[in-house]
């Protein structure tokens, strides 16, 4: 039936019929239009280009007493909210507020539902997730939340975690999340900060989660840890050591790594013994808690020389990376294990470190992290071989040899798309490799100073003086 009312042009002369002041031609005229559009994404583009959105929710507003036409105008917009060419046009009208007028006025369970499947489309955009903050509908959903925490209704329960997760969405956006936060003092941040120690796991987790979202510029991150957020997070993760809530590590673990970003936060955490807490999921077989406790010891060990040293001698510690390492299935642990295992020896620059880490077998993992397509990866694998040739070569020389990494260099140099800071620290490598026997053999067969010699004229500047400095040095050990 859809096509012939299509073809008989019926839905121009419909969408005029939106201006009727007669509440029944309206709400047919809404039900005909959402038989005719429904499921169809070209057609409800057809209708978001006649302008049809601004319509609806004037509408809404003048006819929010009449529950057939507030219903009706509500599935069109739960439909309309899924295409994104849709957002800009919401975030011009005031919808933001009509719906949170709406949402106070619901009494039953299933009409807030039906707001919650708009409300949740529309605030992916961030426009107007400031603008449901400023409407204040997170008042509205932290009283849901006081409401049903200690229900065991299923409604309730499902309610709850609709409430918190939309909570959470809010605060995806820089705006909104800023105006919430009010430097540390908004009575949104503090109700949030309540939930962490809560026995209910649905706002363990959003507590955490919005933790990590409120953790997304420096300041704020400063703000919370001299606050004592992070003892929190840590009693959090203690409480889930032992078959604990996936979700929950997860997010507690998200927020702890966000935090451990400002430089000044470090020795802080450091000291409050977040990385024994962490290594408590050094067991986990679950991929997306061993990426964020990898990617949380990363950043705390950034420039601290001490950390890095007492972590790169456990033992358990390496040999986990290493295994990690070769999680191919899961490309985000086994990208994070690498870097963590080169930022323990570039931040220890510890013999000790170096030692551990070619006896579990680590070594061939950082020569194919030379190779990444990630040019990040790639430097801190060479920055890493780089010292382990200069402290321990002797150590390392036979992984080395097996993982042909002299043939690796070659081929990083001989690559005219290699950047020019992969060029520099290959030359640099090369060098302190000349130190061994079998190594140098392997430089001076593969004809090194052809490539290299050529790197002299190269437009970066620091690539051509070391390529000046390697040709002198392969030049004289030749």
């Amino acid at each position: 039936m859809r096509i012939p009312c299509v073809d008989a042009g019926l839905i121009s002369p419909l969408v005029q019929l939106l201006n009727s002041k007669d509440q029944e031609v309206l709400l047919q005229t809404g039900r005909a239009l959402g038989n005719i559009c429904y499921d169809s994404h070209s057609l409800q583009s057809q209708l978001i280009n006649m302008g049809v959105i601004p319509t609806l929710v004037t509408l809404l507003g003048i006819h929010c007493h009449n529950a057939a036409l507030t219903e009706m105008c509500l599935v069109a917009f739960g439909n309309l909210a899924e295409l994104e060419s849709s957002k800009e046009q919401f975030a011009s009208t005031n919808i933001a507020e009509e719906l949170v007028k709406l949402f106070k006025k619901q009494v039953e369970h299933d009409k807030r539902e039906m707001i919650f499947e708009v409300l949740a489309p529309l605030a992916e955009n961030d426009a107007i997730k400031l603008q449901l903050v400023e409407a204040g509908l997170v008042e509205c959903l932290l009283e849901i939340v006081q409401q049903k925490v200690d229900s065991e209704k299923e409604d309730d329960i499902a309610e709850l975690k609709t409430a918190s997760d939309l909570m959470v969405l809010l605060l995806l956006g820089d705006e909104s999340m800023q105006k919430l936060f009010e430097g540390g003092k908004g009575s949104v941040f503090q109700r949030v900060l309540s939930w962490i120690p809560s026995n209910n796991h649905q706002l363990q987790l959003a507590g955490a989660l919005a933790i990590a979202n409120f953790a997304r510029n420096d300041g704020n991150c400063i703000h919370m840890v001299d606050g004592g957020i992070v003892e929190k997070l840590m009693d959090l993760l203690d409480r889930h050591v032992e078959d604990g809530n996936v979700t929950v590590q997860h997010a507690a673990l998200s927020a702890l790594r966000n935090l451990a970003i400002p430089v000044v936060n470090k020795a802080k955490m450091l000291s409050a013994g977040v990385t024994e807490t962490v290594l408590k999921f050094l067991k986990s077989e679950m991929p997306p808690v061993q990426f964020k406790l990898l990617g949380t010891l990363r950043m705390l060990i950034d420039a601290q020389a001490e950390a890095a040293e007492q972590l790169g001698k456990n033992v358990k510690l390496v040999e986990r990376l290493v295994e990690w390492c070769e999680a191919k299935d899961h490309a985000g642990v086994m990208g994070e294990s690498n870097r963590l295992l080169s930022a323990l020896i570039r931040h220890s620059k510890s013999k000790d470190v170096i030692k551990a880490i070619v006896r579990s077998g680590g070594i061939k993992h950082l020569v194919t992290m030379a190779t990444s397509e990630h040019v990040i990866m790639q430097n801190e694998a060479l920055v890493a071989l780089a010292l382990i040739a200069a402290l321990e070569l002797g150590t390392a020389e036979k992984d080395l040899e097996s993982a042909k990494l002299v043939q690796i260099l070659h081929r990083l140099l001989a690559d005219e798309r290699s950047a020019p800071e992969i060029k520099y620290n290959s030359m640099v490598l090369t060098c302190a490799l000349m130190g061994s026997e079998s190594l140098h053999k392997e430089v001076q067969d593969l004809a090194f100073l052809d490539v290299v010699s050529k790197l002299r004229s190269h437009e970066n500047k620091s690539v051509a003086q070391q390529a000046s400095l390697t040709e002198q040095r392969l030049a004289v050990e030749s």
